[in-house]
């Protein structure tokens, strides 16, 4: 594309004349064809060079990525393969000095391969950088890299040989040299990048120059096409309109000129055959008007209605078939008229005809026929100075009046009875119609209210009622326009003496007046406010929720840069989950109730207190000065709230935490004010329950710290970053190991090895403890599978675990997996298992317990009601925790609590475990105590997977074969 555009500019005069033989050419192709034809060959046009311009763009765009992609895929690849041959070649050198400084054989083994293994991972990296590189330059310095390197590892091995293990000249000289190369490495392909980057840039450079081009030629054709097609389509347009004008104006004899073959000459051809056809339908009309009165007489004869043309004189000019029908019935119908004329002669009573026509134009009476029909008479006087008479049977009509009376009736009896209201006003605004209803909502006298009164009358009715206290007719009107202006479909909510509310609605009607209805919403509006009520407030206490309280914050925070600051506490009940379970929810609601109305007691008017959910509650101390009013206030929270209550015949004792953000101080908006107070109460629970802290910025950096690793800890599934380490479990009597117990570690690559007691916690609140307790389940399983038949492995399961109905499919499938005997499998559970759901949870066991596992209860004497769960679940073991078994040996310390658990288990047939055993003392106290197995470092600290046969042949020939050195060393490693 460069060299055409280049050309083009060196022959402007050929471009010239070849673009006006293109324009020459469409011009003509554009007058043979259609306007259609036109409009295709302009949007072809303009397609194709959309196109083509696209695909350049395309083009250019693809080859510029390809530059820029050689250079990041070639140059930055050579450039880091360059950088990796450099940390190979310090590490062969910190290996070498090593090598010089030790002088024990295996290790200057185990540097000497090191080092050979650097070697030839830089000789690979060298390689790489070369085989990446862009020039011939950079691929000779990476040759003389390997050349300096294969230098310098021949000088190393030179200099261990000689006597004196002191460094061989030269060697720090060839050191410097591979630097060099590889650095010099490095510069080269940065510059082979550099020289990419620059003819990416040309390359663009020259795309956006030809595609300006483009542009401009595509602005040009779009011009010339626009000229064309109007200069094809205004002159035979304004041919046309002339011609159209001419027809309007009625000139039917108009000449239209002929048309060409296109879209225009068809539109004046057609101009033609419409003007013919009007000229047609005017002939057609003359010859229509021409019969009208032949078909005004058929019309006439064969009407519905009885028609009658009486002359100046009273005799009968015209008379339909129908008319002829009703006087032949009756003569008298046409005899008063006839006889009018006569003078002296008496007007006929036979008929209701009342009027005589030459007194009343369009008199209409009504006669009945002696077949008991009914006539509408209708008399109109002539020009002539006759009578035309037309005849209507209203039979029916009378038998719809009288139904209509009786429809009346009915609406009278449905207004009397309905529960609404009803005044129906005219356009003139007088009363037409008012029921029963209206006057006992507003207490008014039936009698009193008469149609015709005007909607003020009917006000100050309202207002003697004494409906409305001290509001005068004028108020009146005026509130209620006003509301009517605000209010949604002309409705609106009044409210009357005695706390009433009447809602009233206003509608027009289709002659201009208005339909007012009324009724008594009072009970309504006392449900909707106690529903309203329910909405923004607690069910359980009244107290305000947690929308509510967000909207008080939220005014709180508008009105803090008016006045004094405040301060939010967020507060949890210690120990509430436990009220629940043991006195059941009846107790705990009337917990909560006494909770609130303490916290209510100790607030200040103009103070809020709320109950978010739960046992957590929320209040706003206004007007604070300093954190010493926050204090003094949540002092007075944590004294009255943890004394003791008395509910139900039952003495409670329940303390609370709180935390403080102080405003503006901590936050100025209502997410950071509760975010900052809850990280305090956080803080507050973890220093120990029943106090409070203020916020400090520090505990957003602990909360991040936390949210770190709780994202570290999603991701470490996925990156294989868990494994298993297992604690030998020694038996006593037998004197051996008995099994493993399964450990869970994390080794983090940044963090290093994580403590359980810092990722378990985390992973139970994010549910990551299924999915891992899972994992762990399938791994100790597949592992204990190749061990000797006689160990066992125990696998801890957490009461997050317990809550999943999956739970026992999933160990049968580990277990179906992994060709584990059931017998080898022990579940270890700890007694927060069976808090929550307990009858569900010993279904659980005993199911399992039915499939051959072993269950073991373990932290035994550290819970609440450990004694009702033996008495439950025949567990197969005990495990005594390790607070008890550290102070065994005290004076003072826990070898009764010992004592009695081993009797225990004795007596209910369970084993006894000792966990934490790491002092010959402990252990001999826990054997003669009667203790069957024994775990903790005194045996060996938890191992991985690869070191359970050395740990295994240690303890192989019991306790007796270790000496008292290796007691020591164990203990203090």
């Amino acid at each position: 594309m460069g060299p055409f555009v280049g050309s083009v500019a060196r022959q402007p005069n050929a471009v010239i004349e070849t673009f006006r033989s293109i324009i020459a050419r469409v011009s003509r192709l554009v007058a043979r064809g259609s306007i259609r034809t036109g409009i295709l060959i302009f949007c072809l046009a303009m397609s194709a060079i959309a196109a083509a311009l696209g695909g350049y763009a395309t083009l250019g765009i693809r080859h510029a990525g390809d530059l820029v992609a050689k250079t990041f895929d070639e140059s930055l690849m050579s450039i880091n393969y360059a950088r990796a041959a450099g940390a190979d070649f310090a590490g062969m050198r910190v290996a070498s000095a090593q090598r010089l400084l030790t002088k024990d054989l295996a290790v200057q083994a185990r540097l000497d391969a090191e080092i050979e293994e650097l070697a030839k991972s830089l000789s690979e990296d060298v390689t790489i950088a070369a085989e990446r590189s862009q020039s011939e330059r950079a691929a000779q310095a990476a040759a003389k890299v390997q050349e300096a390197a294969n230098a310098w590892i021949a000088l190393r091995r030179g200099q261990f040989q000689e006597a004196s293990g002191h460094e061989v000249n030269g060697v720090d000289q060839y050191s410097s040299t591979v630097n060099q190369q590889i650095e010099l490495l490095v510069n080269y392909t940065a510059g082979d990048g550099f020289l990419f980057r620059q003819r990416a840039l040309a390359a663009i450079k020259r795309d956006i120059q030809l595609n300006v081009a483009g542009l401009t030629v595509a602005l040009l054709l779009s011009g010339l096409f626009s000229w064309l097609l109007a200069r094809r389509i205004i002159g035979p347009v304004a041919i046309a309109s002339k011609a159209a004008q001419s027809i309007a104006d009625g000139d039917l004899n108009t000449g239209i000129p002929e048309g060409s073959g296109d879209e225009l000459g068809t539109l004046l051809t057609a101009m033609g055959r419409m003007r013919d056809n009007i000229r047609a339908m005017v002939e057609r009309e003359v010859a229509q008007r021409r019969s009208a009165q032949a078909r005004l007489s058929d019309a006439l004869e064969h009407s519905r209605e009885g028609v009658v043309l009486l002359d100046q004189s009273g005799q009968i000019a015209l008379a339909n078939s129908r008319a002829s029908e009703f006087i032949r019935c009756s003569p008298q119908l046409v005899h008063p008229l006839r006889t009018a004329r006569a003078p002296g002669t008496q007007r006929s009573t036979d008929l209701m005809l009342q009027e005589d026509a030459n007194e009343v134009e369009g008199v209409e009476s009504e006669a009945q026929l002696p077949d008991g029909r009914w006539l509408r008479v209708s008399r109109s006087p002539t020009q002539e100075g006759g009578v035309i008479l037309v005849f209507s049977d209203i039979t029916g009509l009378r038998q719809q009046k009288a139904e209509l009376h009786a429809t009346n009736l009915r609406l009278d009896a449905a207004l009397s009875h309905m529960s609404q209201g009803l005044c129906l006003y005219d356009g003139e605004g007088r009363l037409q119609v008012v029921n029963r209803r209206f006057c006992e909502i507003f207490d008014i006298s039936p009698e009193l209210v008469l149609p015709g009164m005007t909607f003020e009358d009917v006000l100050r009715l309202s207002v003697a009622a004494g409906n409305h206290g001290s509001q005068t007719v004028a108020d009146l009107r005026a509130e209620s326009e006003e509301l009517l202006a605000r209010g949604k479909h002309g409705s609106y909510l009044q409210q009357l003496s005695g706390n009433r509310v009447v809602s009233i609605a206003c509608r027009s009607t289709s002659d201009g007046g208005w339909l007012i209805s009324c009724e008594d919403v009072t009970e309504q509006q006392r449900a909707q406010s106690q529903i309203a009520f329910m909405a923004r407030h607690d069910a359980l206490t009244g107290l305000p929720n947690r929308s509510l309280f967000a909207e008080r914050i939220e005014q709180a925070v508008a009105e803090a840069g008016r006045g004094a600051g405040f301060a939010v506490f967020c507060i949890d009940l210690d120990n509430f989950k436990q009220v629940n379970d043991t006195l059941g929810h009846p107790v705990g609601d009337a917990l909560l109730c006494a909770v609130a109305a303490r916290l209510s007691a100790c607030v200040r008017e103009g103070d809020t207190v709320a109950r978010l959910g739960g046992d957590e509650f929320a209040l706003i101390q206004s007007e604070v000065r300093n954190a010493d009013d926050a204090a003094h206030l949540a002092r007075c929270v944590v004294e009255h709230v943890g004394a003791p209550y008395e509910l139900n015949g039952h003495r409670v004792i329940v303390g609370c935490s709180a935390g403080i953000s102080l405003a503006p101080g901590d936050g100025t908006t209502r997410e950071k004010l509760l975010k900052n107070a809850d990280m305090a109460l956080y803080r507050s629970k973890m220093d120990g329950r029943g106090t409070w802290r203020f916020f400090e910025p520090a505990m957003d950096t602990s909360l991040q710290t936390r949210r770190a690793l709780e994202i570290d800890l999603r991701e470490a599934m996925d990156k294989d970053e868990f494994d298993l380490f297992y604690q030998p479990i020694y038996d006593l009597r037998m004197d051996r190991i008995s099994g493993f117990e399964a450990l869970l570690r994390w080794r983090h690559p940044e963090r290093g090895m994580v403590p359980p007691d810092q990722f378990i916690p985390v992973a139970e609140e994010i549910g990551l403890i299924t999915p891992l307790g899972e994992w762990v389940l399938n791994r100790a399983c597949a592992q204990a599978a190749s061990w000797p038949n006689e160990l066992k492995i125990a696998v801890n399961v957490s009461a997050t675990q317990f809550r999943d109905p999956r739970l026992a499919a999933l160990i049968a499938k580990a277990l179906d997996t992994s060709a584990l005997a059931p017998h080898r499998l022990e579940l270890e559970i700890t007694e927060s298992v069976l808090l929550g759901n307990s009858a569900e949870t010993i279904a659980t066991l005993h199911e399992l317990k039915a499939r051959g596992l072993r269950i073991a209860l373990d932290d035994f004497g550290t819970g609440y009601s450990s004694l009702s769960y033996l008495r439950s679940f025949p567990f197969d073991k005990l495990k005594i925790d390790q607070s008890f078994v550290r102070d065994v040996t005290a004076t003072k310390g826990s070898k009764l609590i010992v004592r009695a658990i081993t009797s225990l288990g004795k007596s209910l047939g369970m084993t006894t475990t000792a966990e934490g055993v790491e002092t010959i003392e402990q252990l001999n106290q826990m054997k003669a105590e009667g203790c069957n197995e024994a775990q903790g470092y005194l045996f060996s600290r938890p191992v991985p997977a690869t070191e359970l046969a050395s740990t295994i042949l240690s303890l192989r020939n019991g306790l007796k074969s270790l000496k008292r050195s290796d007691w020591a060393n164990l203990r203090a490693s």
